[in-house]
């Protein structure tokens, strides 16, 4: 994460522990590299392009966790004025609705914005904890569905910018922070895009934003 984003956001404040790489690692080397270019203030849509040499899916397991962590950030800034009277519903604006489905849950359920949150969060430390989906070990091999959860992860990532966004932009800018959310959240849609990782239908809600920002 880039400096004034370290300095905007409070880092105690952060909505879960963040997951970390183990020094030493291939994961924690691509991770480096990955900070190095945004810290090196490359543009972004070369940013996220796969290095050389570097296998796809590895590239991807370290965004995954990096996305994972300062969309944490990002929620836990606002999670105070996220509550159950003031976003009684899951929601992008009127016209989206999003409702809790996992392995527990047969149908979708509908839920108050920081419950599906919490919920969210929970499910996505599990599968990014989980080493048979997220393998550590130089040299073993990820699973054939690991795209696929990889997918279903971003997916819902990506429906925290869409409420922080419809909802709770008014609280980013009075933080004055506005300019590092768009960053995080160019970074997040140039990456999803460079590899298909999303399907274009989600990203309806935020389409008229990303089109002013994201050139």
């Amino acid at each position: 994460m880039s400096n004034p984003l370290r300095q905007v956001f409070n880092k105690d404040r952060t909505f879960r522990p963040k997951k970390k790489f183990e020094p030493g690692t291939q994961r924690f080397e691509l991770h480096k590299m990955a900070q190095a270019s945004l810290n090196a203030g490359l543009d972004l849509k070369v940013a996220v392009q796969l290095p050389p040499g570097e296998e796809l899916n590895d590239w991807v397991a370290v965004h995954v966790v990096d996305f994972f962590n300062r969309i944490n950030l990002i929620y836990g800034t606002i999670a105070d004025s996220c509550t159950e009277q003031s976003c009684p519903v899951m929601s992008g604006g009127p016209k989206y609705e999003y409702r809790w489905q996992d392995e527990k849950s047969r149908k979708p359920t509908a839920l108050s914005a920081p419950q599906y949150m919490d919920l969210l969060m929970d499910w996505i430390e599990v599968q990014i904890n989980n080493e048979d989906l997220f393998p550590t070990n130089v040299g073993t091999p990820f699973q054939k569905n690991f795209l696929k959860s990889v997918k279903k992860i971003l997916s819902r990532l990506f429906r925290v910018f869409v409420h922080v966004y419809i909802h709770h932009f008014d609280r980013i800018a009075q933080m004055g922070s506005e300019a590092h959310v768009n960053t995080c959240y160019k970074h997040f849609y140039y990456f999803v895009t460079e590899f298909g990782l999303i399907d274009t239908k989600e990203l309806e809600p935020l389409k008229e934003m990303t089109s002013r920002i994201c050139h």
